[in-house]
């Protein structure tokens, strides 16, 4: 019973700290709306551009009808003869592809955000075995249509210019559409010369182009062997599907990948052979079409991501608030109860409110300047009005400087967790243990018992 009013006061300052959880999470989903603005300025970008590209190809498709002559009895035990034709498309992709290219970021600004978009100007060079198989059954005969290159680009909106295309050192004219595979790509094809004496044209292909794009670029390995370069001024790469021989600095990138169709499924995946479930050619006005892919192709991607994304940033920083005012309510009621000097929770209130609008200061200037700066002029702000205010609610400069001191190194320790993605949780678990250590240590010789008497 004589603790009961110490007990009472702990339990009054444990509900203002949840009563500050509301405006803390208040600030964290104006942290998730303006992230949703973020994305729908992206969505805008690419409405009115070209969204994330991805270049498949090329791939030699040679349209065949097989033909079957088959000798029958009929019922009087005539001999007859029928044909069975059987209709497809051979699918070849390239013994070697070679892309290099050229990636030029540059930013586009939809009100207060940012875009990244790009221009990629690549040249594709492709290897293809001249020989077409025979027929399948024995006996048959084996006609070819119009054989074409097919080239997947992902949205073709980012096509600028015309690209020039040069088969077995001639140049060809480009179409739009990819014929047989139009339910599995976009993008563009160009016919080649008919099939003659079983061999096929368009064995040495060549082509240069300049595609647009937004945030992140991707490349399907189709060749039996791919070698794949892209180099870019751009500082910070996120590299996805293959990992690549790369050099990363300041100044850009220049990555190289050398990928076998040992290590890539494109090529199954594109045939329809992985295996996923049953496909059939389809028919469409009148158009014959590969089935729809089940699933999306492997392909090494490259993204211009930002290192400092503020709003990732600001909601990493706002999941500390809680910690915060935990941290600052400790040292009041600790100097309250040490020093008996009465702090009315009205003041314990205030000084929450306090510190959890710093992260709204942070999350609003950091959408203007960068964002250290912001995090500096939020975190100053803020200190500056909890020393103005505990002068007068402590009673005294200095200690109202001592708490001051105590919050500018929360501060740096957090914008060191937050600059430090990768050793975030070992410096969190060592800040803590250190609080506790000196919350310890501060209180040790602390007679609580006589202190809930005094406050009875």
């Amino acid at each position: 019973m004589k603790s009961l009013k110490l007990l009472l006061r702990f339990l009054t300052i444990g509900g203002l700290v949840l009563l500050l959880l509301i405006p803390l999470m208040m600030i964290r989903g104006t942290i998730q709306e303006r992230e949703a603005y973020r994305h729908q300025a992206v969505e805008r970008v690419i409405e009115g551009t070209a969204g994330k590209q991805r270049l498949t190809g090329p791939i030699r498709v040679v349209p065949w009808t097989e033909i079957r002559r088959i000798e029958w009895l009929d019922d009087k035990g005539i001999k007859r003869l029928r044909e069975d034709k059987t209709a497809g498309h051979l699918m070849q992709m390239p013994k070697t592809l070679r892309v290099t290219g050229r990636l030029e970021p540059s930013e586009r600004a939809v009100g207060l955000y940012k875009v990244r978009v790009y221009e990629w100007h690549a040249d594709l060079e492709a290897a293809f075995d001249s020989a077409l198989p025979g027929p399948a059954a024995t006996g048959a005969e084996r006609q070819y249509g119009t054989p074409y290159l097919v080239f997947g680009i992902s949205d073709v909106r980012g096509v600028a210019g015309t690209p020039e295309l040069k088969v077995d050192g001639a140049a060809l004219p480009l179409k739009s559409g990819t014929g047989y595979l139009g339910a599995r790509l976009d993008g563009i094809h160009a016919e080649l010369p008919a099939v003659a004496a079983g061999r096929v044209a368009g064995q040495q292909v060549a082509m240069k182009l300049l595609l647009k794009g937004t945030e992140s670029l991707s490349v399907v390995p189709l060749g039996d062997n791919n070698d794949i370069r892209i180099k870019s001024n751009w500082p910070h790469p996120k590299f996805e599907g293959y990992s690549p021989s790369s050099e990363v600095s300041g100044s850009g990138f220049n990555a190289t990948w050398k990928i076998s169709s040992l290590a890539s499924n494109a090529q199954k995946q594109l045939r329809g052979e992985d295996g996923q479930d049953a496909r059939a050619d389809r028919v469409v006005d009148g158009r014959v079409l590969a089935a729809p892919l089940s699933s999306s192709v492997d392909a090494l991607h490259v993204g211009l991501v930002d290192p400092i994304d503020v709003y990732t940033q600001a909601d990493r920083a706002s999941k500390y608030g809680i910690l915060f005012v935990v941290l600052t309510f400790v040292g009041f009621a600790l100097f309250e109860l040490i020093k008996r000097l009465p702090i009315h929770p009205l003041q314990y209130l205030l000084v929450g409110l306090a510190l959890a609008i710093f992260f709204l200061l942070l999350l609003s200037l950091s959408e203007h300047i960068a964002f250290w700066q912001a995090y500096l002029v939020s975190a100053a702000a803020c200190i500056g009005l909890q020393f103005v205010y505990l002068s007068g609610v402590l009673q005294s400069w200095l200690r109202a400087a001592g708490f001051a001191t105590m919050l500018t190194l929360l501060y740096g320790v957090l914008y060191g967790l937050l600059v430090s993605e990768d050793n975030a949780l070992l410096m969190g678990s060592l800040l803590l243990f250190g609080i506790l250590a000196v919350i310890m240590w501060v209180t040790r010789k602390v007679d609580w018992y006589a202190l809930g008497t005094e406050l009875r």
